[in-house]
């Protein structure tokens, strides 16, 4: 069997041996990694509980697999390429030797500071080299990274650290991005403060040096505490179902769930996923632009690129900064092969510079790839056209931080593209469609409710300290099946095309935020009574936050309310889950039994004020009119 898939026989035969014979399939794509014990049963599953084991009893440490298993023959390649946020700094590079020797003092720093396996580490870090020492530093001693991303509040920072009991918080003095200097330190210090009991220490890596609040007890400088260490440091030795991380994302109810992934069958699909979908080869320059702080960074800057002995590239800045030709000037200057964003930043970058990338050699460009929801045609068609000069083919990938890697997507040069389908499975994953009884759509040109029929070894595996919660989200819909909690449609010649979250999850900017959430921090301003929150399609971000808002009395200076309920939303999540619009209410359209219908509430935001549907059911439909006057459309 070919590792890696070269042409659409290939595909074809690997799809049908995954599917007729997966635990064959597996088991040989595995046998390619270092195992310090070879596992005792491939697969084990049980959608109901549920229960799910990959190459369970088997024995590995996943840094051996990125780090020392590649000294030999690619011990002076380049690891990781630093872009930092200003363009005139230089670029940083780490050889896979100095990696190694990078991570284990990391590793050695850690243990020093009573670190030991299973423990949880929080990190809070810009887009530096440091955070992937870091993340594999705990991975090689057994620990258990919890990645926040660098923009969220200390509130919920504080609730990610106390949930996951961790016992580190790993930071930076500050983070650039764009123009701005953002003072991470003191987010961290605000979020301790708010009863994080858990944390004995706090390591600080000095990113700018600029001043920040001291606390000799539990701050660390990295500089004095890492850099000084040892460069070896003996892997840890993990089963393959030990816990290798914890990533929180945003559910349909208001609180965050720490989504968790396993050491041996994370490896094992994270490389084979990297290397088909962006059919890497050897010698090349991979950029993905993601930030560590989501599942695309963990996957595909971090572990995919490294388990494939890959060059992969890390940058701390923004699309726009300091102009809209940076990442256009960044794939000239390191001659970029595969480059893989989000649609909001193409459609930003299309806005502000429709001929931007005519102005650099993108020659170098082999694939394109898109994550994070699904690309509309118009961006689509500039990113072929502008960026890949219809020669680099466009990898519209569909996957979510629960899925651990990435499940649909075309193959460059092998399967073909069309614009808004993320296409085909990956050979070993079985999608199906469902009605809402839980009938399955067999066939094409359907659509239905996207699930997954059989595992794969990188699914999460329960939703850290709450297995129940784990259950009745992705299991406990349909008998047997992972539901996704995406529609889909399947096309006359079997492509899949997302059509978006059909619970209350909104897609902004392809990051997910759980409308509860929202509600949850818009309801803690001291004049609202009620709120709800839905999506609405927005230019840039794709799905945008619409707030309905009722205050206890009537709103005599709408736009001072307005700032105080956005200021309220930063506090309690951070800016990227402020709504774009907020609009002030008598009532909310709710039922007889009191929920309110959103479904109303989404069409009035969507501006389909025509078409709203029944509304007999409602306890006051008088409200309907009062909502379409007032809709800020």
């Amino acid at each position: 069997m070919t590792l890696q898939i070269k042409n659409i026989e290939q595909y074809h035969e690997a799809y049908h041996r995954s599917v007729e014979n997966p635990e064959g399939f597996w088991a040989e794509i595995a046998s390619t990694f270092v195992w310090d014990r070879k596992w005792d049963k491939v697969v084990h599953h049980d959608f109901i509980t549920p229960d799910i084991r990959w190459f369970e009893g088997g024995k590995l440490n996943i840094t051996v697999n990125c780090l020392d298993r590649h000294i030999e023959t690619k011990g002076d390649q380049i690891a990781i390429i630093w872009e930092a946020n200003e363009a005139n700094e230089p670029s940083k590079k780490l050889t896979y030797k100095q990696l190694l020797a990078e991570v284990n003092k990391c590793a050695n720093a850690l243990k020093a500071q009573g670190v030991k396996k299973g423990d949880r580490i929080c990190f809070y870090m810009p887009m530096i080299q440091e955070v992937a020492i870091a993340m594999l530093a705990c991975a090689r001693i057994g620990a258990i990274h919890s990645v926040v991303f660098a923009g969220f509040s200390a509130n919920a920072l504080a609730d990610r650290i106390k949930d996951a009991e961790c016992k580190m918080v790993i930071c930076s003095d500050y983070n650039r991005r764009g123009p701005k200097s953002i003072a991470v330190k003191d987010v961290v210090d605000e979020a301790i403060a708010l009863g994080c009991d858990s944390v004995e220490k706090v390591l600080v890596y000095k990113s700018t040096g600029d001043k920040v609040k001291w606390n000799a007890a539990i701050d660390l400088w990295w500089h004095e505490t890492v850099d000084t260490m040892s460069d070896q440091c003996e892997p840890e030795i993990m089963d393959a179902e030990d816990m290798l991380f914890i990533l929180y994302t945003s559910g349909s109810t208001g609180k965050p769930k720490g989504v968790v992934h396993t050491c041996g069958g994370y490896m094992v699909y994270t490389e084979y996923s990297f290397k088909n979908v962006f059919q890497y080869q050897d010698g090349d320059v991979y950029w993905c632009t993601a930030d560590v702080g989501w599942i695309t960074g963990h996957s595909y800057i971090l572990y995919g690129p490294l388990l494939a002995g890959a060059t992969t590239m890390m940058f701390e800045g923004v699309p726009g900064h300091p102009d809209a030709g940076r990442f256009w000037h960044v794939c000239e200057k390191h001659r970029v092969n595969q480059f893989y964003t989000a649609p909001t930043a193409i459609r930003a970058l299309m806005a502000a510079g429709w001929h931007e990338p005519e102005k650099y050699d993108l020659s170098s460009l082999k694939v394109i790839g898109s994550v994070g929801e699904p690309i509309n045609e118009e961006a689509w068609h500039w990113y072929d056209e502008k960026v890949g000069r219809g020669r680099a083919p466009i990898v519209d990938t569909w996957w979510q931080t629960e899925t651990g890697g990435i499940l649909i997507t075309p193959l460059p040069g092998i399967t073909d593209a069309k614009p808004c389908f993320a296409s085909y499975p990956l050979p070993g994953v079985q999608p199906v469609l469902l009605d809402p009884n839980g009938i399955e759509l067999v066939g094409n040109n359907v659509e239905g409710l996207l699930c997954i029929k059989y595992p794969w070894p990188s699914m999460l595996r329960t939703t850290y300290g709450d297995h129940e919660r784990c259950r009745t989200t992705y299991f406990a819909a349909f008998k047997n099946y992972y539901f996704t909690g995406d529609g889909a449609k399947r096309d006359e010649e079997g492509r899949y095309r997302i059509i978006g979250r059909v619970d209350d999850v909104i897609n902004v900017s392809g990051h997910r935020i759980g409308t509860a959430e929202v509600e949850d921090a818009i309801n803690q301003h001291s004049g609202v009574v009620e709120s709800a929150v839905v999506g609405y399609p927005h230019d840039i971000k794709g799905q945008g936050i619409y707030a309905y808002v009722k205050a206890h009395h009537e709103v005599v200076d709408p736009e001072h309310m307005r700032k105080e309920i956005l200021a309220v939303v930063t506090k309690h999540i951070g800016p990227i889950a402020k709504p774009d619009k907020i609009q002030f209410v008598l009532q909310l359209p709710k039922t007889r039994s009191g929920k309110i219908m959103r479904r109303i509430l989404r069409k009035i935001a969507e501006g389909e004020t025509g078409q709203l549907g029944d509304i007999s059911t409602l306890l006051n439909p008088e409200c309907v009119e009062e909502l379409k006057t007032g809709a800020l459309v």
